[in-house]
């Protein structure tokens, strides 16, 4: 592996080599740097670094390295800048599709070249033996050998490229184009392998994504952006899905829309949703699941009506025509009469599944009935079709069908009759234009299907008037096939316990039978002869007492209406009602649902971040103990090499370690053992060799000494010599240099008067010199100084000034925000005091409603007993209030006098009564009402007639302290 000090380098490496032709070294020289992990830090030449490395690997069509590198730069870049990732992954792709057009230019027949069942299966055996065998290769050989190969790397290069971005939520949108690629690059060579693959790999990076929710950087499936592309991704892999034909991974396709739509519980557009249904229309017909064709009809329909402004009449109607004619072409007897149990239970499943593909949302305990087991039939649907207003847009031929096969009874002539309605309808049909989601329409391929819905409906109406028919009579009647034809649809239609008819071949003869009790036929036989006798009798005998009732009625029609009207108004005020609490419920419900998600995604985003610091952590420790590890293997290694080199000078072999594993441990003990053994060896040659030098050092001495004693004296005596010599010599030559001074110092000391005047006047030019620079100096630094000063005096004042005006806007506006407060809080202070006001209002005028009631029924129990009544002038709520003056009490005697008037002299008196003294007048209005606020005095609490009431203060009788005293007992 080599190494580089900057990534730059490798890049000029692989330059390079690329020039005199290494390729793979310049591959592996930039797969190398880009593994590495001392390079991790993201910078600009990286990404220059990949281009050359996808360059190399589209070259030399490597794509597992290709794949590698991506998974390596995609961790360097996935947090710094994701950008610089989807340019690299934008030019791999480009790269590999020029690669491919280019050989696909380069042959000369692409269909005979591109005839392989599967991009990723290996040569088979009889195309090696032909190889071989073949002297020659042929045209369509070569091509395959030059096209094949680029286009399988294409493919690879789509399956890499999906898989490095299947969960990165910053690149979603490179995600969805790389998949559109995938899709047309299947649609335009007919590679539906690849896009069973293809389809599958998208399947399951959708399950790992909501199966792994803790996963960093997950697409986000409520983000309107990340549903966006995921639905867009799935409707083009449905088009191109039927476009391919291939009708079980465009049905696999549908369910996943459902799936992804049913998980996030988000409706797609409604221009999606038409082409939803346009692909399901297409695949139901295929299937031939005729009614839920139908089906997918009418909710089409539906779309493009309400929401399609620039749908014309003449597509609108062509488009009604296919709606009623797919239901018309559903067979018109029930699949599950006849069917076992086991079947019974796999087509409610299947029902089930349908339904909810249409957009009938049915749970599966709804399911279990019978009744909403019809829901998606033939007759609801017609019926449906009627009510919803659909017959008024179709033709009128579609019409004219519909009203003969479901509503007419002709025996005889119901296929003479629908035969050329049939020629003209097969003519019908075009293209929509005003609508993209169905760009054709031919009415014609539902011929066959109606054609058998008319033989069957002559079936049921020959059976409901013939026993026996001749064989011949019936084939005369169904001009549409052959009797073997006829015959194969009445059996499927007695199987199905539609009809009960049998074929006597020897007599040349069809027998209709009953159906029996249980049979459609004959559950509503009597309803319908009930309700066609009473339509009979009316014709006869039409009836005479109309106008008296509709007199009657015209009495007690105003205060119907009026009644009517009063209800009407109290369930709209209901419902305006429950809308508010069921809007205030969803609000807070989603503001519940919100808050708990909000929880949910902080404790999500805590966990990971634990999660991810742990692991950090995990792996820096990992790391530390790996980088120990390796560095104490390399020295291991690197002494146990250093020692093996040794040992090869010698001559010797190295150490071989066999049976066992090679670890640092053992490295490190064969390393020490090498070296020890090693050590003693070279002590043992040491101290050999220290004995041999010291014996040689001795005798060299022995023989020196007498040598150097002689040398050494003759050295002394030459030095002697030289020394005196050299005194002397020294001696003359500073004598001579003395007296070439002299004689130099009188030669000068006649110019040092004109020295001196020298002297003094450069001095006093330099002084004069100097003084005036440094007067200049202090000058410009006085100004220098002076000018400084000017600048800090107009900075503080600017200061000073900005300050100033900062605390005035401060000042302002906290005075502004007091005086929009206090006039808040004056407001809320009114608004307040009006609202109590209102409230009082209110309370008063409910107590005097109270009081006039109170007053009503005591004047009607009054009259009921016959008893006169005394009302009083004024109601309590007028008497004065607790603050003020009571009223003085009316004298005793006006009670009687006020009943004698109240009574009158017409009135008839018991003679027991006649004598007796008045009967009290009623309480008074003040006496508070029982607790439930009924306004009626206590019964138990009354006194009896001819009692007087009398106030008790300390007695133990109750709560009031007040008690009752007959006037019996009182004498």
């Amino acid at each position: 592996m080599a190494t580089f000090a900057k990534p730059e380098n490798a890049l000029k490496r692989a330059e390079e080599l690329i020039n005199v032709g290494q390729k793979q070294d310049a591959l592996q020289a930039l797969h190398d740097l880009i593994t590495s992990k001392r390079y991790r830090a993201w910078q600009k030449t990286h990404e220059k670094i990949m281009f050359k490395y996808i360059e190399l690997c589209v070259d030399m069509r490597r794509g597992r390295f290709a794949k590698d590198g991506l998974i390596q730069y995609r961790i360097i870049c996935q947090q710094v800048n994701v950008n610089s990732l989807e340019e690299v992954i934008k030019h791999f792709m480009d790269l590999s599709t020029k690669k491919a057009e280019l050989a696909r230019s380069q042959a000369q027949a692409l269909e005979d070249a591109l005839d392989v069942d599967d991009l990723e299966a290996d040569k088979r055996p009889e195309d090696l033996m032909l190889s071989y065998v073949s002297g020659e290769k042929g045209k369509d050989r070569s091509d395959r050998e030059l096209v094949t190969p680029w286009f399988k790397f294409l493919w690879e290069t789509y399956r890499t490229v999906l898989e490095i971005l299947r969960n990165n939520s910053k690149l979603m949108a490179l995600y969805a184009d790389t998949a559109h690629r995938a899709f047309q690059f299947c649609k335009q060579y007919k590679r539906t392998t690849e896009f069973r693959r293809l389809c599958e790999i998208i399947r399951n990076h959708l399950a790992n994504l909501n199966k792994y929710r803790d996963q960093r950087d997950r697409p986000d499936l409520t983000a309107p952006e990340s549903l966006h592309f995921y639905l867009d991704t799935r409707f083009e892999q449905l088009k191109v899905a039927t476009e391919l034909e291939l009708w079980q991974e465009a049905f696999r396709s549908v369910e996943d829309i459902y799936g992804l739509t049913s998980m996030v519980k988000k409706m797609p557009k409604s221009s999606l949703m038409a082409v939803y249904y346009a692909k399901l229309t297409e695949i139901f017909w295929i299937s031939s699941s005729h009614l839920y064709h139908a089906y997918a009809w009418f909710k089409l329909f539906q779309l493009q009506k309400s929401f399609n402004k620039n749908l014309n009449q003449k597509d609108l109607q062509l488009i009604a025509s296919s709606v009623l004619l797919a239901a018309l072409s559903a067979p018109p007897y029930d699949h599950l009469k006849t069917a076992s149990h086991l079947e019974l239970e796999h087509e409610k499943e299947r029902n089930l599944r349908m339904y909810n593909l249409i957009g009938f949302n049915i749970d599966a305990k709804q399911h279990e009935t019978r009744e909403v087991a019809r829901i998606l039939s033939r007759s609801s649907l017609l019926a449906d079709l009627v009510s919803k207003g659909v017959m008024t847009y179709v033709t009128q031929e579609v019409k004219d069908l519909y009203y003969l096969l479901e509503n007419e009874f002709l025996p005889l002539d119901l296929t003479s009759k629908v035969q050329p309605l049939l020629v003209k309808i097969s003519k019908l049909g075009g293209k929509v234009v005003s609508a993209s989601s169905v760009p054709e329409v031919q009415l014609s391929h539902y011929i066959p299907a109606l054609e058998k819905v008319a033989t069957l409906r002559l079936l049921q109406q020959v059976s409901q008037v013939y026993q026996t028919m001749k064989v011949e009579t019936l084939s005369k009647m169904v001009p549409f096939f052959d009797f073997s034809a006829v015959e194969r649809i009445s059996v499927e239609a007695v199987k199905h316990n539609f009809i009960a008819m049998k074929i006597d071949h020897m007599k040349g003869a069809v027998i209709f039978d009953d159906l029996g009790f249980e049979s459609d036929v004959l559950q509503d036989h009597l309803s319908a002869l009930a309700v066609n006798l009473n339509k009979s009798r009316s014709m006869i005998y039409p009836s005479q007492t109309k106008a008296s009732k509709l007199s009657a009625m015209l009495l007690s029609l105003g205060d119907i209406v009026d009644k009517e009207h009063k209800k009407l108004l109290a369930r709209k005020s209901i419902i305006e009602k429950r809308k508010e609490d069921q809007e205030r419920h969803l609000l807070e419900m989603e503001r519940e649902e919100e808050t708990k998600r909000l929880k949910l995604q902080k404790k999500t985003e805590e966990a990971e971040q634990k999660r991810l610091a742990s692991e950090f952590e995990e792996r820096k420790h990992q790391r530390i103990l790996r980088e120990i590890e390796e560095r104490e293997q390399q020295e291991a290694q690197a002494l146990l090499n250093d020692v093996g080199k040794r040992i090869k000078k010698k001559g010797k072999k190295p150490p071989i370690i066999e049976g066992e594993k090679v670890t640092t441990q053992t490295l490190m003990v064969l390393a020490m053992q090498e070296q020890l053994r090693e050590r003693q060896e070279m002590e043992k040659k040491m101290q050999k060799l220290i004995k041999t030098m010291d014996h040689f050092e001795r005798a060299k001495r022995e023989e020196a000494a007498p040598l150097i004693e002689t040398a050494f004296q003759n050295r002394l005596a030459e030095e002697k010599v030289l020394h005196e010599r050299e005194q002397q010599l020294e001696v003359e030559r500073s004598r001579l240099r003395h007296d070439g001074d002299v004689k130099e110092k009188h030669r000068l000391a006649r110019v040092m008067e004109h020295k001196m005047e020298f002297q003094e006047r450069v001095v006093s030019r330099r002084q004069a010199e100097y003084n005036r620079m440094r007067s200049e100096r202090e000058e410009r630094l006085s100004q220098v100084l002076k000018a400084r000063k000017e600048e800090r005096d107009i900075k503080r004042k600017m200061l000073y000034f900005l300050r100033t005006e900062e605390e005035r806007l401060t000042r302002l506006r906290e005075e502004e925000e007091v005086r929009k407060r206090q006039e808040a809080e004056k407001r809320k202070k009114e608004e307040i005091e009006r609202w109590a006001k209102l409230d009082e209002i209110a309370e008063r005028q409910r107590k005097r409603e109270q009081e006039l009631e109170e007053r009503e029924r005591l004047r009607k129990e009054a009259i009921l007993r016959g008893t006169p009544v005394d009302v009083p002038a004024k109601l309590p709520s007028d008497l004065p209030g607790p603050g003020s003056a009571a009223p003085a009490p009316a004298p005793a005697a006006a009670a009687p006098a006020a009943a004698a008037a109240a009574g009158g002299g017409s009135k008839y008196v018991p003679r027991f009564r006649r004598g007796a003294p008045a009967e009290p007048a009623a309480p008074p209005a003040s006496v508070p009402s029982d607790r439930w606020g009924s306004g009626k005095a206590d019964d138990r609490g009354a006194p009896p007639a001819g009692d007087k009431w009398r106030p008790s203060f300390g007695g133990s009788g109750g709560g009031t302290g007040k008690s009752w005293s007959s006037s019996k007992f009182s004498r």
